[in-house]
Parts: structure tokens; sequence; C-alpha cells
């Protein structure tokens, strides 16, 4: 569609270019500017690398690497093609290649680059400041990677693709930008393509209605949470799977009730399929690659001048089997389930 001048005789039309005729470039000039204005292309976000690839075997790089107010991870790539190409496929790989990433790594990752554009800021206040956190909360984070997708045109190929994996569970925006040239100057037209504006909450709904009726008839992902009480009295409430050995362990921790033989006995566990309680040391690569045990927080439990960490590997049946195990070692101690 044509964007238009009005003056007081006539309606002229402005004429449209492409990034190549005007001169403009990928990365020298698109990267450049919207890395310090990336509220054109993508709202509530926060900047955190640019051309990241700190991954092994690989020398693909992600254009900007940013952060939501939601504490998602968003991928952007910038594209002056006027079709898009492969960008799609391309940014997938890169979503699956930071999923992993924790708080502290982010942390990093930005401190380098706040160091590399001398913008004299510390990296986590600023991080925490941008999420209105306090502390940092590892279970809030990066709970989905986002894609944002810019280029002067997408393909059919492409945009198919784009709806077909949003339907899927993920989370990808084009954003359309078209360049034209006005009395020598250089302007930008920026249009949401996917999801159109207009009917974005319509969409979001479908999409969440359309994945439930899928988790309905595979079974469903269990999102059941557990409550902990010591002696009827409530002491953890609506905690997730993930969390019911961590917070079992504290809970007998603080009532005094981790003695040798107890210690031996949670050592021994591996209800959930890992040793319920590791050293450091005994964590895996890749125990730490699938945050099985969260070794960049501080120690979970100290006992006789050891620090040791948690087993997160809880499934349904194994939270449940840890939580009746627990009980009839404990009967003071018991859970009950809620689902949602």
């Amino acid at each position: 569609m044509a964007i238009y001048q009005v003056t007081d005789n006539e309606i002229k039309t402005i004429s449209r270019t492409t990034f190549s005729q005007s001169g403009l470039k990928e990365r020298e000039d698109l990267q450049r500017l919207l890395k310090h204005q990336i509220e054109v292309i993508s709202p509530e976000t926060l900047v955190v690398a640019e051309e990241f690839g700190e991954w092994d075997e690989s020398r693909r790089r992600i254009d900007l690497l940013g952060i939501d107010k939601q504490a998602n991870i968003v991928v952007i790539e910038l594209k002056r093609t006027e079709d898009g190409g492969h960008m799609e496929l391309q940014a997938v790989r890169y979503a699956a290649m930071v999923s992993t990433l924790t708080f502290d790594r982010l942390v990093d990752i930005y401190a380098d680059y706040i160091k590399q554009n001398e913008l004299g800021l510390d990296a986590q206040a600023s991080i925490l400041e941008f999420l209105g956190w306090d502390d940092k909360e590892e279970d809030e984070f990066a709970q989905e990677v986002k894609i944002v997708l810019a280029s002067a045109e997408f393909s059919r190929e492409l945009t198919t693709t784009v709806m077909w994996l949003n339907d899927y569970g993920l989370s990808i925006r084009c954003v359309r930008m078209h360049p034209y040239e006005s009395e020598g100057k250089l302007l930008l037209d920026v249009q949401s393509v996917i999801p159109i504006p207009e009917v974005e909450d319509y969409q979001v709904k479908i999409r969440e209605k359309r994945q439930k009726e899928r988790a309905s008839r595979s079974g469903g992902r269990d999102t059941s949470r557990y409550s902990i009480s010591f002696n009827q009295e409530l002491v953890y409430s609506q905690i997730r799977k993930s969390d019911i050995g961590y917070c079992t362990v504290q809970l007998l921790n603080e009532k005094d009730l981790i003695n040798q033989r107890v210690f031996e006995f949670l050592r021994a566990d591996n209800t959930c399929a890992f040793q319920l309680l590791k050293l450091e040391s005994e964590v895996t690569e890749t125990n730490k690659k699938y945050n099985k045990y969260r070794v960049s927080r501080e120690p979970e439990l100290i006992y006789d001048g050891q620090e040791y960490y948690v087993a997160r590997n809880w499934g349904k049946e194994s939270a449940q089997a840890f939580a009746n195990k627990i009980s009839a070692r404990f009967p003071e101690i018991t859970y009950s389930q809620h689902s949602d």
C-alpha cells in the first residue's frame, strides 16, 4: 500500500524504495539503529547482546538478543531482503540454542554488551530494574523464547510457516519495514504483519484454545501443584512439581530433622531418576545444561560442612511417589495436590 503526502493542492505519492537502493546495510545501519530503539519493532524489550553466538560448533550469530518485561528471552533477526529469505527457520534454531540460558549467564552476556558499547551500567541491577524484580527469580526466568523477524517483506512460504509454528505454541512476530524516499529524506513504514494488531488478542485466544484441545487429546501436560504441611500447618502453598524435592529438604532442615540417618536416606533417594542431593562437583555438564540442579544459586543444603543441591527432575508420578515416601518416613509431613 502506498504512502501519500497531503499538500494544499494535491495528495502526492511518496516513492517506495528498497534498503539496497537507499544504501542501508543490514548490520552497519539497521542493526546499529534498532539496537538503541528496539521498541520500534519489539516493544518492552531490553537488548542484552549484539551478534550473539556463544555456542559450540557453530558460527551462526543472533543479530540482537533481548529480554522482555515477562523475563522471556527474545531473539531478533533482521533482513534487508525483499522476501525475508528463510529467516524463520534460522531464528528457530537460534531460539533452541538460547533456551537454556540462566539468569546469571544473561547478566554476564549483558555485562559484555555494556562494556562493548561503553554504557556505564551495572548489568544485574539494570536487568532487575527492567523486570521490576527485587532479586533474581530463576523459576520465572526464560519460561519462553520469543522471536521477532523484521524484514522489508515476507514471502507467503515464510508467513505460512510462521503461522503454523505459532499455532503449535511458538511466539514469532513478523514486522515489515518499508523504506520510502521523500524530498531527500528516508522514511520507514513499520507494520506488524503477524500477528495483525487488530486481531492479535483473538489470534492468541484461538491459538491457546487449539493448544488446550491438542493437550486434552494427548492426555495433556500435567500442571498440577503441591502444598506441604507440617503437623497440619501449611508451610508451602501451590509449589511447582520441580520444587517438591527442594521444599521438602528445606522443611526437614528448618525443623532440624536431618541427622546422619536422614541425610543418608535423602542422599540415597533417586525417585525422580536423579540423585536427590548432589555436591556441585557431582553435577554433570548435561545436568547443568538442562537445569536439573540449580548450581548457579547458593547451596540448597549444607550438611557436615558440605554444600549440596537438590534435583529438579520431577514428573507427576515421581512427585507423588516422593511425597508418599517422605510421609511414610515423617508422618508429620503431608502433601496435597492441586490441579488447574
